[in-house]
């Protein structure tokens, strides 16, 4: 999702003064990982020194303190609070993004059959306009889809809605789930609570199960991406910007916590739970009801809570 804009009505918006040339173009926002020449970026965290000095962003909120770790492609905005100004900047630039779509935006029925012409789907289908669907595809009844594309040979349960997606082939979806609305973002600010917007899509890649009652959400600035040929469980939640590897198994109600990555072959037990912006490696191991709060190394099998190594679990239970 992008939207170029002009600079200047940014500084006019924030009250900003700043020696930057006003005909500055912003492309899009985005994280310091992922951005890219004439993006946006801010920087209030210590801990992202690293992805700071990395960049490829033209543009960054920054505080006055830290101008110094920039590198020499990208630009300070000097701000006191960059993360605060950094929502308002982006809720400016995306106004109404988390609206559902109106009635003109609707694809009528005979629209639908001529511009998707190998689909089947039951009854109260509803279509947005900004919807590409591939050969062979199948959709329950009530189903609601919206700017998203769907691959081939993919099959959609009842009751099941669709929004800023991108779905790749064979996948299944069942029932009464809800794939790519806003998630949870919020910052609380000198006692208010700030929503964080949320324009990122959710990302997932071929051959994926999706089980009944999963909410999966869009991403805030980067994408929320489930790997290929991984399985999830029915009511399962996956927050925003949590990246999923390939040949996963999430087993039913676990849930797992914003800006956290999991590697690939990982299995997660059922009732399990994962706090957020950890990284959780290749062929791991998640017990049945674990929550886990800190970062596990590749091949590690963990239980509990807080989750420990499995050895060590079963030892202090033995007692």
């Amino acid at each position: 999702m992008s939207k170029s804009i002009k600079l200047n009505l940014i500084f006019k918006y924030l009250n900003i003064k700043n020696n930057i040339k006003k005909n500055f173009i912003i492309k899009k926002v985005s994280d310091l990982a992922s951005a890219k020449k004439n993006d946006l970026v801010f920087f209030s965290n210590i801990k992202y020194l690293e992805m700071l000095k990395k960049t490829k962003a033209s543009l960054c909120l920054i505080k006055a303190s830290h101008i110094d770790f920039l590198p020499t492609n990208c630009l300070p905005l000097i701000s006191k609070n960059p993360e605060l100004d950094f929502i308002k900047i982006t809720n400016y630039i995306y106004k109404n993004i988390n609206l559902d779509f109106t009635t003109n935006n609707i694809l009528k029925s005979k629209d639908i059959k001529k511009k998707f012409k190998n689909i089947k789907y039951g009854q109260n289908f509803i279509c947005g306009k900004n919807v590409n669907i591939g050969k062979n595809c199948v959709f329950g009844h009530n189903v609601i889809i919206d700017r998203s594309f769907i691959g081939n040979n993919t099959t959609v349960g009842n009751n099941v809605v669709i929004m800023n997606s991108d779905i790749g082939n064979n996948v299944n979806i069942c029932d009464s789930s809800i794939i790519g609305k806003k998630g949870f973002g919020f910052k609380t600010i000198e006692k208010k609570i700030v929503k964080i917007p949320h324009i990122g899509k959710v990302i997932i890649k071929d051959n994926c199960d999706i089980g009944s009652n999963c909410n999966i959400d869009r991403g805030s600035i980067r994408d929320t991406i489930i790997g290929n040929s991984t399985f999830i469980d029915n009511q399962v939640q996956i927050a925003h910007n949590v990246n999923i590897g390939d040949y996963c198994i999430i087993a039913s109600q676990s849930g797992i916590a914003g800006s956290t990555t999991v590697g690939n072959y990982t299995t997660i037990g059922g009732q399990a739970g994962i706090s957020g912006h950890l990284r959780i490696g290749n062929n791991v191991k998640i017990g049945g009801k674990s929550g886990v709060i800190r970062n596990i190394g590749d091949g590690k099998v963990v239980m509990g809570y807080p989750a420990i190594e499995f050895r060590e679990f079963i030892k202090k239970n033995q007692k």
